[in-house]
């Protein structure tokens, strides 16, 4: 699985940021890690303040499954590490009900 990191001019996404982006990543997508090919994250300033504010950080992951659609979900909150929490909270839940109901169907 690879894992693609990019913030936006405003974020700061220095080394130690990739690398913790990448490590919580792995920890909570490692079950579903033989169905994915690659993670896209990518975290942006939505009010272009470079200040920390109520849900001006925004967060967006996708997902790209080895065979199916790309799940994607978007969170907002105050800062990046926040937000990108969030974000593969819900990543987490939506393979979790995508990947389950699939298997359930498997004979």
């Amino acid at each position: 699985m690879d894992i693609q990191f990019n913030t936006g001019n405003k974020v700061d996404g220095d080394a130690r940021m990739g690398a913790h982006v990448e490590a919580r990543l792995r920890e909570r997508l490692a079950r579903f890690e033989r169905r994915l090919s690659r993670i896209e994250v990518h975290i942006r300033d939505t009010d272009g303040t470079r200040r920390e504010g109520p849900d001006g950080i925004e967060a967006t992951i996708e997902a790209r499954p080895k065979s199916g659609d790309p799940i994607a979900v978007t969170e907002r909150r105050e800062s990046p590490e926040a937000a990108f929490s969030a974000a593969v909270q819900t990543l987490v839940a939506r393979m979790d009900a995508v990947f389950g109901k699939s298997d359930r169907l498997r004979p």
